[in-house]
Order: structure tokens, then sequence, then C-alpha cells
């Protein structure tokens, strides 16, 4: 069964949040839709594995995506546009399958998120390799920086680790996931501005 013919499924492709549209706004072409597409991903996941769900059917749809997951992109079933705006991670499917197996573990096991967390940072390393990133610090700030945005670590994280410019996507939802939750409107858009713009 597609997710696609669910009949709980609104709409084609998952619809990402403001903030995350507004960091995607400020990748690198070469990988705006890595990005879009991973960040629609975990979304589309996230509805499947919903609390209420009967826990058979949300095997059976996280299952579909992993076996999805299994094949290379060419082999990818037709008319399911965010199999198609996936095609990017061909190279990084596996990175993809993990999360299908951490939104698993959350929702039907008993790890309490621990491995989609470790997944969903593993896919941001496989993201910055997809943008042709090798440096070994450059993995190792993305790691951490992804991490502090998972954590909604608050100051103590300390100051932002540099990125590279095809992770400048994380860099605004880091930031943003970092500020309290009285911050005033003015400073979230400024705070967005600086940190889209500048990279820190």
């Amino acid at each position: 069964m597609s997710p696609s013919s669910d009949p709980d499924h609104n709409g084609e492709a998952d619809q990402l949040e403001p903030i995350e549209r507004l960091a995607v706004a400020y990748a690198p072409e070469r990988v705006r839709n890595a990005w879009s597409s991973l960040l629609a991903f975990d979304h589309r996941l996230s509805d499947a594995a919903r609390e209420g769900r009967d826990p058979i059917m949300v095997q059976l749809r996280l299952a579909w995506w992993r076996d999805r997951m299994a094949e290379p992109a060419d082999r990818w079933p037709k008319g399911e546009p965010l199999l198609a705006a996936l095609a990017p991670w061909d190279g990084e499917r596996a990175a993809l399958a993990a999360i299908v197996d951490g939104w698993e573990a959350r929702n039907v096991g008993s790890d309490g998120g621990a491995a989609l967390r470790e997944a969903r940072i593993a896919a941001l390393l496989a993201l910055a390799r997809i943008g042709g990133e090798t440096d070994r610090a450059a993995f190792d700030a993305i790691a951490r920086a992804g991490a502090e945005w998972l954590d909604r670590a608050g100051p103590a994280a300390g100051p932002a680790p540099r990125l590279p410019r095809t992770m400048r996507p994380l860099v605004i939802l880091r930031g943003m996931a970092l500020l309290p939750d009285h911050a005033s409107p003015a400073l979230r858009f400024l705070r967005v501005l600086r940190l889209g713009l500048l990279g820190r």
C-alpha cells in the first residue's frame, strides 16, 4: 500500500513548517531539494507513525518506505511526489532507511526516541556528503549542531559551530530552536536574517 493512497493522508507531499521553508530557502541551489525532501520525508514518517494509530498499520506504512529505501531510485514507483523529490538521496538511501527504523523504534518499540535522534543526525551527515563535503572537522561540527537542534539544548549549547555553506538550513534550525519561547517576533526575524546571511 503506497502512503499516497492512505485516506488519512492529506495532500501529495508533506508541507514543511514555516521555519523549515525559510531555512531551506537559504540552502545553495544544488542541495535545496535534498534539504526539503529530507524534512518532508521525516514529516511523512511522523504522520505515518503518529500516536493513536494501530501499531500494525504503523508498521505497514513504515515497511512500505523501508522497502523503497532498499531499492535504487530508478525502481521506485512513479506517481509518489515525495519519492521523486528524494532522487538526490539515491546514494544515501541507507540514511533514510535508518530514519524509518528510528520512527518504528520510537512509536512501536521502547527506545524513547534514541534511535530516531541518531538517525536524524546521521542523515544530516549524509546530506553534507551529497553536497560534496569531505572534511572530518566539518562532519564533527554538523553532528554537534544537529544534536543541539534536536535536543533544543538552550544557551548551554555554547557558540554556534561554523558549518559549510550547504548546511546553512541547519544553522538556522539550530539557532531558532535555541531561542527562548518568549522571544519576540522581531527578535526571531532578526535571528533568522543574521543566521541566514552570516551563518552564525
